[in-house]
């Protein structure tokens, strides 16, 4: 291999960071310093660190490890292969370079450990096409290594292990022979030079400059402790006990925060936007079905909050076709019989021209004038008699004294107000409805649908009115508790927890891509039935980069396939009026089979569609496919979702065999949240939620409700935190931009 390479350096100032020292660091070194005022970091670092979000003094005592690694003394090489990632630490007593296809590339460096015996297996390091890898590392260098050691014929291997080269200098002492902090890196930025200056950092900053920020009766110790601790534990005890210390601090400044928003929303002023119920019993006897148990229980949940003069923050979690609509309609008839007005929001045009349809159905019949605003389509129905101003206004004054919204006693209500006769009682629409030059003269109640969906500014511009509108927002994707006590910890949660005695029963099978003439000739079948079927594609059009099936170049295929029933193709790049042709056709059964992207994931609703044939069925989340299948089995049919797939991995049969087992969205939620944690479940841009720096929201569910408790029990004592004692939490309630956790008031 040549001259020994240096591993480390780069003629950029990294060696001396790592090596020799030099004149001290600045003394008096604050928290909101700068790393810029500390000159002993080379500019190419700061640059390296600013990728990773870094740079202040706190920012980089908060860039908290991700892993360590116990160096004090490390475990024989294993003789077969493991399933757990291990760390390991040998000598490279040979490497090697192979080509092969032309340009590909494999690296190879084969250690041994520090004493070998006789029984001792060498082991392989092999990176693919990383051609820096060969330059860091060279024979006689002594190597960690951390990885999952694979059996590859009769060697032991670890295929692209993370490393880090040993070098016995007078800092050896900080990454060796120790329990060693391992950090999220980036290019340019290795594990030696960051923890040498985290090292170096902790070692001049002082004790006074890290303020405790929570009580007492929840942490013990100090923050400063806690943060030496975490970086370069003496002991795994003394790990545990900081990263306890440090998420329990994490989560109950999220739980200040929302606990002031619940109690800044109680004494917002708003008005009571809850009618008599006259229209509402009139719409309930003219449903077609019963309401369930659990719709009725949430109604009465929304009644009471409708008739209360704080405003209504209120979240609606409901599984796929459990009748979350049927509840939204009925907030809705009591706000705009009390004479407001409602904005109903959906994510998509397809589900805001399916809403406006439904409910225009539903609801002209008793005189309700909608609208439809979207950014392609501006629709409205004339207005109607009953509704006109003066007549309504009448009616809800005759309906006041014998008021319906409160079951114990009446509530008295403000004047009715009146809505003049152009303008409508519900206007349906996307986000089109914050941009697009709509104004409510009388809003009273906002319905947002599939929340999650949603930006935290869009619904925050919408609901900030003066005088506050009731929000309900709505979910079809479960959220585990943990996660609904975190992000909408300020919002009332009501849950619908039964399905509609007429849903038709949905079977789910995972089936290899090898089966597809079987599958085939199923669907056929359902055709041949008179029902209709989806199939679902993850992409549009075909990838180079990915070997993935997609809906426009598949299409074709599949008017050959089920030849003479009639495909149509929809996606999202199809025209707003012509994606609403598209599926008025299906809808009508003009159409026999709609070949799509997940367009159709939320709302879609055509009960004569019995069957789902989604391909490449990897390539989504659980949650997702969850909701997908959700537009089957919406009439009364026995329904089939099919998974095809051409993974093998265990991973991917473990995932998909969930839906096989189970058709309960909670269920399903805390499935994904396992396989795939909350930052993906929910999207943290979505959310509002920022990225957690140590806290773990699943594994740390118990320290969440202890930092709940606590956080309320200071707020229900003190609201506006003026105790002396409550007074340094003050800054944890201060919200700043992009830092806010669930901005629904």
């Amino acid at each position: 291999m040549g001259e020994r390479p240096r591993p480390e350096g780069n003629g950029d100032g990294e060696d001396a960071l790592a090596g020799s020292p030099r004149r001290p660091l600045a003394k008096s070194i604050e928290l909101s310093h700068s790393l810029e005022e500390l000159d002993r970091i080379p500019r190419p670092k700061l640059l390296a660190l600013r990728r990773l979000g870094i740079e202040t003094v706190e920012d980089l005592l908060t860039h908290f490890p991700r892993r360590h690694e116990d160096r004090t003394e490390f475990p024989h090489f294993p003789h077969e292969e493991s399933d757990v990632p291990i760390c390991l630490c040998g000598d490279v007593i040979k490497t090697s370079l192979r080509r092969f296809g032309g340009w590909k590339k494999i690296f190879e460096a084969t250690l041994q450990e520090s004493q070998a015996n006789a029984l001792s297996e060498p082991l392989v390091c092999r990176w693919f096409n990383l051609h820096y890898v060969q330059k860091m590392i060279a024979t006689g260098q002594r190597l960690v290594v951390f990885g999952k050691p694979r059996l590859r014929g009769k060697r032991i291997c670890m295929d692209h292990p993370e490393f880090e080269v040993i070098e016995n200098d007078e800092e050896i002492s900080i990454h060796f022979r120790r329990i060693t902090p391992v950090y999220p890196a980036t290019e340019g930025l290795s594990q030696r030079v960051l923890r040498s200056i985290i090292y170096r950092l902790l070692n001049e900053i002082s004790d006074a400059e890290l303020e405790t920020s929570a009580p007492s009766s929840l942490v013990q110790g100090t923050r400063w402790q806690a943060i030496r601790a975490i970086h370069f534990p003496e002991s795994w005890e003394a790990r545990d006990a900081a990263r306890e210390y440090l998420v329990l601090s994490e989560f109950f400044a999220m739980q200040m925060l929302i606990a002031s928003r619940r109690f800044d929303a109680s004494t917002r002023v708003g008005h009571v936007h809850c009618g008599s119920g006259v229209l509402l019993n009139k719409f309930i006897k003219a449903l077609p079905f019963e309401l369930t148990g659990a719709q009725v229980k949430v109604i009465a949940e929304i009644r009471r909050d409708l008739a209360a003069r704080h405003p209504m923050n209120r979240l609606l979690q409901g599984d796929v076709g459990s009748g979350k609509t049927v509840v939204a309609i009925a907030a809705m008839l009591l706000a705009i019989e009390a004479g407001y007005q409602a904005a109903f929001m959906a994510p998509t045009q397809i589900l805001a021209e399916q809403h406006y349809d439904v409910l225009r159905g539903w609801l002209e019949p008793f005189g309700a004038h909608i609208a439809l605003r979207t950014a392609a389509r501006q629709e409205e129905t004339g207005p109607l008699p009953l509704f006109d101003a003066q007549g309504f206004a009448a009616s809800c004054r005759e309906q006041q004294a014998g008021s319906l919204c409160s079951p114990e006693r009446a509530i008295p209500r403000d004047e009715p107000q009146s809505i003049a006769p152009e303008e409508p009682q519900i206007v349906v629409g996307t986000h089109a409805v914050l941009y697009e030059n709509v104004s409510f003269s009388n809003l009273g109640l906002v319905v947002i649908d599939e929340q999650h969906k949603f930006g935290v500014g869009q619904r925050a511009k919408l609901t900030s009115r003066e005088p506050a509108p009731d929000v309900l927002v709505m979910t079809a994707t479960p959220i585990p508790r943990t996660l609904t006590m975190t992000i909408y910890g300020d919002l009332d949660v009501s849950v619908i927890d039964e399905m509609p005695r007429n849903r038709g029963r949905i079977i789910t099978a995972v089936r290899d891509a090898s089966n597809l003439a079987e599958v085939l000739s199923f669907l056929r079948t359902q055709l041949e039935a008179g029902h209709q079927l989806y199939v679902i594609y993850p992409l549009i059009d075909e990838s180079e980069k990915l070997d993935v099936k997609a809906a426009s170049a598949e299409y074709e295929l599949w008017k050959e396939r089920l030849h003479p029933y009639r495909c149509e193709l929809l996606h999202g790049r199809i025209p707003a009026p012509e994606k609403q042709e598209i599926m008025e056709r299906f809808r009508r059964g003009e159409a026999n089979a709609l070949i799509s992207t997940t367009v159709i994931e939320v709302g879609v609703d055509v009960p004569n569609a019995t069957a789902m044939l989604v391909e490449n069925a990897e390539r989504f989340g659980l949650a997702q496919l969850h909701q997908l299948r959700g537009r089957i089995g919406r009439g009364g049919h026995k329904s089939y979702c099919i998974l095809l797939t051409s993974d093998q991995q265990r991973e991917t049969s473990a995932k998909l065999a969930v839906l096989e087992k189970t058709s309960n969205g909670f269920e399903v939620a805390e499935a994904d949240w396992e396989l795939r944690g909350p930052g993906d479940l929910l999207g943290t841009a979505q959310s509002g939620l920022p990225a957690l720096k140590i806290g773990d929201l699943k594994k740390d569910a118990d320290l969440m409700r202890r930092a709940r408790a606590a956080a309320l029990a200071i707020f229900e004592a003190d609201p506006g935190l003026e105790l002396p004692e409550n007074q340094r939490f003050q800054r944890l309630i201060v919200e700043q931009q992009g830092r806010t956790f669930s901005n629904v008031s």
